[in-house]
C-alpha cells in the first residue's frame, strides 16, 4: 500500500475501558487490509465526555466506539443521530463527518441479526414467536433488530414486570409483555430464545428459565460470551436446539463501524476468531 493514504485514528470510549477486546478486532483489520491507522484506548470519566467527543474531529479521529457508562448521554451531544440508535435509545457507534460533525449510531442490533444468521443461514425473524428474557439497553437492541427483519410476534418478560410492559408499549402492537411469572410458558410455540440478561455471565446466578415448552426447532442465543457457553445455552444444546452465543453479536456489530471509519467492510476469519478466544 502506498504511504500517500492518511492516517485514520479510531478508538473505544468509555469509563472502566481496559477490558475491551475493541482494539484487539479492530487492529487485527487494519494490519489485514494494510492501512495505515489505529485504533485505541480512550478512557473517559462520565463529565468529561462532550468535550472528548467534542475533539475527536480536532485530534483526526474518524470517529470511535461508546461502551457503558457512555452509550446514552452521547445521544444529546451529537450532531445527528441515525433512527435505529434513536430507536434503540443508545448510540455505540459515533462517525465524524467530512466537517467534523458527530453522528451517533448503533450497530447492535446489525451485529445480533449477524450471529443468528451465522448459526442458522436460513434463519427468518417471521419463522415464528421469539422470546426475549430482560429489558435493559442490549434486549432494545435485540429488539428493534427483530422487529426491523420483519419480526410478527415478540414476548418480553423481565424480573420487573413494569419495565416489560413499558417496554413492549414503547415499541408497538408486536412486542407483547409477559409477567415474569409465567415465563416458563411463554417458550410454548417459540422459533427463537434471547437472553439479554446477564445471568449466567461468571460470577452471577443462572438463568431461572425451564426449557419444558420450547420446541426442540427453535434457535437459542444468549449475549453473554464469558463464559462462551452459559447454564442455559448448555440446557438448549442437551435437548437439540441450535444455540448462539454472545461471541458473534461483539464480533458483528463491529463490522459496520469499522467500515465507516476505515473503508472496507472486514470479515470475520478463522485467525481473527482464533485471536479472539486466545484472549479469554
Amino acid at each position: 500500500m502506498a504511504n500517500d493514504q492518511p492516517y485514520r485514528l479510531a478508538g473505544v470510549m468509555g469509563w472502566p475501558v481496559a477490558h475491551s477486546r475493541s482494539p484487539l478486532l479492530h487492529n487485527h483489520w487494519i494490519a489485514e487490509h494494510g492501512l495505515r491507522g489505529a485504533y485505541v484506548l480512550l478512557p473517559v470519566q462520565p463529565e468529561k465526555i462532550e468535550q472528548a467527543l467534542r475533539a475527536l474531529p480536532v485530534l483526526g479521529f474518524a470517529g470511535c466506539n461508546l461502551t457503558i457508562p457512555h452509550k446514552v448521554v452521547a445521544m444529546s451531544i451529537v450532531d445527528h443521530l441515525e433512527p435505529l440508535a434513536q430507536r434503540i435509545g443508545a448510540a455505540n457507534t459515533i462517525v465524524v463527518g467530512p466537517d467534523g460533525s458527530l453522528t451517533g449510531r448503533n450497530t447492535d442490533a446489525y451485529g445480533f441479526i449477524q450471529s443468528l444468521r451465522d448459526a442458522q443461514p436460513a434463519w427468518r425473524a417471521d419463522a415464528g414467536p421469539a422470546c426475549v428474557v430482560g429489558a435493559g439497553g442490549a434486549a432494545r437492541a435485540v429488539i428493534a433488530g427483530l422487529l426491523g427483519e420483519g419480526a410478527t410476534e415478540i414476548r418480553l418478560s423481565n424480573r420487573s414486570d413494569a419495565k416489560a410492559v413499558d417496554m413492549a408499549q414503547e415499541f408497538g402492537p408486536l412486542v407483547h409483555a409477559v409477567p415474569w411469572a409465567e415465563r416458563h410458558g411463554m417458550l410454548d410455540g417459540a422459533a427463537l430464545l434471547v437472553n439479554t440478561t446477564n445471568q449466567g455471565m461468571h460470577g452471577q446466578p443462572a438463568l431461572d428459565l425451564r426449557l419444558d415448552a420450547l420446541p426442540t426447532t427453535a434457535l437459542v442465543s444468549d449475549i453473554v460470551y464469558v463464559p462462551l457457553e452459559t447454564p442455559l445455552l448448555l440446557a438448549a444444546k442437551a435437548r437439540g436446539n441450535t444455540t448462539v452465543n454472545g461471541l458473534g453479536m461483539l464480533l458483528h456489530q463491529a463490522r459496520p463501524a469499522f467500515e465507516a471509519w476505515f473503508g472496507p467492510l472486514p470479515a470475520i476469519s478463522p485467525v481473527l476468531m482464533d485471536k479472539v478466544l486466545a484472549s479469554f
